[in-house]
């Protein structure tokens, strides 16, 4: 129990870290840059919050030794679903509801969170078992 205390604990810090590079490129993107959508500037700002979360989920959260190959490659497929939720809740959020994308963003990434936790935790970087060759 205190070891899992542990890695959710080392978790929200990961995620917090990946979600304010997530945010920062987001911000930038839009009042900086100027882009109108606020789902493509999500989309492209998840892409350097995702690089983030994986050192951090491989190396400093699960302090896994799954290989890069597979771990990867679980990852990447599973985040590019989670950002395909989160993409689709902004769009429908703030660019056809018009409502504040700082808002959706807030709580559409406190549900994605949720989500990555479970699946990093029990498929990306689930270790396989003695005597059982890695899948």
């Amino acid at each position: 129990m205190r070891e899992e205390a542990g890695r959710v604990l080392r978790f929200v810090l990961n995620g917090l870290f990946a979600t304010a590079v997530h945010y920062g490129v987001l911000a930038g993107l839009i009042e900086g840059a100027g882009m109108a959508s606020a789902a493509l500037a999500n989309a492209l700002a998840a892409v350097c919050g995702i690089a983030v979360s994986y050192a951090g989920n491989r190396n400093f959260v699960l302090r896994s030794r799954a290989p890069h190959r597979r771990a990867g490659t679980r990852f990447l497929a599973c985040y590019a679903a989670v950002v395909s939720l989160h993409g689709g809740a902004m769009a429908l959020w703030a660019d056809i509801g018009g409502l504040d994308y700082r808002v959706g963003f807030l709580l559409f990434t406190g549900v994605a969170a949720v989500l990555t936790y479970m699946l990093n935790r029990f498929f990306v970087f689930r270790e396989p078992e003695a005597g059982l060759p890695p899948r």
